[in-house]
């Protein structure tokens, strides 16, 4: 499989957007859910307890969002579902297949007497669905848009201008389009 650069660098795009939304609405699910943890605070802590943790982790996060973003906008149009299902399908996948290794943050994270437990947490599992379904949902959109076909109707550009930015001399004096 040829890995197409230009569409993954807007998966990529599309991926760390995603990461920010879920970094954005985390205070809010994290009250209605009862679980006070989220993936910055994992990561930044697996680093350092000080001050930098919550830099550290937010970066971490959207840097795995984004990676996730142009691997996932290579691999979508081969998932055999329809283009508003295949984000939120590959989110939960990636919840589905990580949430495994909750028992290893519980057991040898450096900062795990800090967290609640997570592998036995039915409310922590139910929150990374929801944190998960919505990093899909906005990933999913917006690679589709930014990865779109060309539309048919819209005239090409290149039919109205030259590379010198000056137009086409001879389109303008044939009254064609190129």
């Amino acid at each position: 499989m040829a890995l197409d650069q230009a569409k993954a660098a807007r998966g990529a795009v599309a991926g760390a957007v995603a990461a920010g939304v879920w970094v954005a609405q985390a205070p809010l699910d994290r009250r209605l859910f009862g679980v006070d943890i989220d993936d910055p605070e994992i990561l930044g802590r697996a680093f350092t307890d000080g001050p930098a943790w919550p830099f550290i982790g937010t970066a971490l996060h959207v840097f795995n969002g984004a990676l996730f973003g142009a691997i996932y906008a290579n691999v979508a149009p081969r998932i055999p579902l329809p283009s508003w299902a295949r984000g939120p399908a590959a989110g939960m996948s990636e919840h589905l297949a990580s949430w495994p290794t909750t028992v290893l943050i519980d057991r040898f994270h450096p900062a795990r007497d800090d967290f609640p437990t997570l592998s036995t947490n039915p409310r922590a599992f139910a929150q990374a669905a929801w944190r998960r379904l919505l990093f899909g949902v906005v990933l999913g959109e917006l690679e589709r848009r930014l990865n779109a076909p060309p539309d048919p109707d819209v005239p090409s550009y290149d039919a109205v201008a030259s590379s010198n930015g000056h137009g086409n001399l001879e389109a303008a004096l044939s009254g064609q389009q190129s």
